[in-house]
């Protein structure tokens, strides 16, 4: 985006809601809070039968309660109105065979953006979520160097290829911005159309951990 700004980094869990809160307090100190991004997440790549616990709790305290606490600590400063986008994913509406965890904490997301633009609309908050495919990112970095898993990817996407970061910027941005201030309670897929078709397979990956 053109123009000068700054930047602040706050190190903090973003399953603790007290670390949220404090990242949100340092960014409205600043002036005032027009657009906050939940984007922090998490995954977990196993069976259903070998999730551990400790796992299942840290994925979703991770993505599903970072983005509850994000919501909740923003919309308090949106006095005015404002834009929540949370970063959601295609494994919340499509199955992804051994992602339970991560699948089940992306789907809540996805009521949860519903229902909190239900109830924020009437402050001028709009909220809505953004659900991105294969995108090349530290965290997918097991996919798409694992040949027979990205190339099955590319057959679930109809543009044949996998996203980058900027795809998904541009898609907060637009949902953010003034072009979409009638835009409330959406789910944007931005996954090159894999929405269309079904969830990738993941056996090469999980043989390969579950072999060792």
């Amino acid at each position: 985006m053109p123009g000068e700004g700054k930047v602040q980094f706050l190190v903090g869990d973003a399953g603790q809601e007290d670390a949220v809160a404090r990242g949100v307090d340092a960014a409205a100190d600043n002036g005032r809070l027009d657009i906050a991004v939940a984007n922090a997440g998490i995954g977990s790549l196993a069976p259903i039968q070998e999730i551990q616990d400790s796992d299942w709790q840290r994925v979703l305290q991770t993505n599903l309660g970072g983005t509850f606490y994000l919501i909740k600590s923003a919309a308090g400063y949106m006095t005015d109105g404002g834009a929540i986008c949370a970063i959601s994913s295609i494994a919340g509406v499509r199955t992804h065979r051994f992602m339970s965890a991560y699948c089940t904490s992306k789907a809540a997301i996805e009521m949860l953006v519903r229902n909190s633009a239900d109830e924020l609309g009437v402050k001028g908050i709009r909220v809505n979520s953004v659900c991105p495919g294969l995108v090349e990112t530290d965290l997918a970095a097991g996919l798409l160097t694992t040949e027979a898993v990205y190339k099955d990817y590319r057959r679930c996407m109809p543009l044949n290829r996998h996203g980058q970061p900027e795809d998904i910027a541009k898609a907060v941005r637009f949902l953010c911005g003034p072009e979409s201030t009638w835009i409330t309670g959406v789910s944007l897929s931005v996954d090159g159309g894999h929405h269309l078709r079904r969830g990738p397979e993941l056996d090469p990956i999980v043989d390969a951990i579950y072999a060792q």
